[in-house]
C-alpha cells in the first residue's frame, strides 16, 4: 500500500509536511500529566515511530511541524467549555508556556529547520493555530499526521486538514490513544474513511526512494 491516495504518484518532499501532534513531554514523556497515555504511547512503538520518522523527513528534505498545546500560568485564553479543558488545570504537570512540559518528548529530535506551532486554545493542532497559513506557505499538499491522542487531537487534525483541501495520511503505528482498542476502533472506522492509512514503514520506504528537496 502507497501512502498517498494516488497510486503511482510518489510522495513528493516539496509538498508533504510531517506533523507531529502533542508529543510534548508534559504528554507523552516520563513525568506526564496524562501516565496511561504516556505509557501507551511509548509500549506500543507509536512515540519511537513518530522519532523514526522526523529523522527520516530531516535527512529526506520534508518538512517537519511540531504542533504544541500549552497554556499560560493565569490561563488567560484557554477554553472552559469542555470537561478536558477544565481537567486539564487541576492535572499535576501542567502544560505551562515555557516550562519542561511542553518541550517535545525524547527520543524526538528537533532541528533549526523544524516548525514549533504552540497553541493556547482548542482542540485542534490546525484550526485556529496559523497553521493552515504555514502549510500552505511551505507548498504543502500532503500531511502526515502523526503524534496522540487518538481520542481528541489526532482526529480533529484528520478532519481539518482533509476539509482545507490536504491529502491526510496517518501511519497508523505513529498515532497512539486510550485504550489501545479505541485507537483501533478510530483508525478502522473513522480515519480509514477520509485519510490514507498506511505504518511507519512504508512512509519511510517512500522517503528514502525520493531525492531531498532543495532549499
Amino acid at each position: 500500500m502507497a501512502p498517498y491516495d494516488r497510486p503511482g504518484e510518489p510522495l513528493d518532499p516539496a509538498s508533504t509536511v510531517l506533523l507531529t501532534v502533542e508529543c510534548q513531554e508534559g504528554v507523552v514523556g516520563r513525568d506526564s500529566a496524562l501516565p496511561e497515555l504516556a505509557r501507551e504511547a511509548r509500549a506500543s512503538g507509536a512515540l519511537g515511530n513518530v522519532a523514526r520518522l522526523v529523522a527520516a523527513a530531516h535527512e529526506s528534505g520534508v518538512q517537519v511541524m511540531h504542533a504544541i498545546a500549552e497554556r499560560r500560568s493565569d490561563g488567560r485564553g484557554a477554553n472552559r467549555n469542555a470537561r478536558l479543558f477544565r481537567a486539564a488545570g487541576q492535572l499535576p504537570v501542567r502544560q505551562l508556556s515555557g516550562s519542561a512540559a511542553v518541550q517535545v518528548a525524547a527520543p524526538i529530535e528537533v532541528t533549526g529547520e523544524d516548525i514549533v506551532v504552540r497553541r493556547l486554545h482548542g482542540l485542534s493542532p490546525l484550526h485556529g493555530t496559523g497553521v493552515d497559513a504555514l502549510l500552505r506557505n511551505l507548498g504543502c499538499r500532503t500531511l502526515i499526521v502523526t503524534g496522540v491522542s487518538a481520542n481528541v487531537a489526532i482526529p480533529n487534525a484528520v478532519f481539518d486538514a482533509v476539509n482545507l483541501g490536504y491529502t491526510a495520511v496517518v501511519p497508523r503505528d505513529a498515532v497512539a490513544g486510550v485504550p489501545a482498542e479505541y485507537t483501533h476502533a478510530m483508525i478502522r472506522h473513522t480515519l480509514a474513511l477520509v485519510a490514507t492509512m498506511t505504518t511507519t514503514d512504508e512512509v519511510l520506504s517512500c522517503l528514502r526512494s525520493r531525492p531531498a528537496r532543495s532549499s
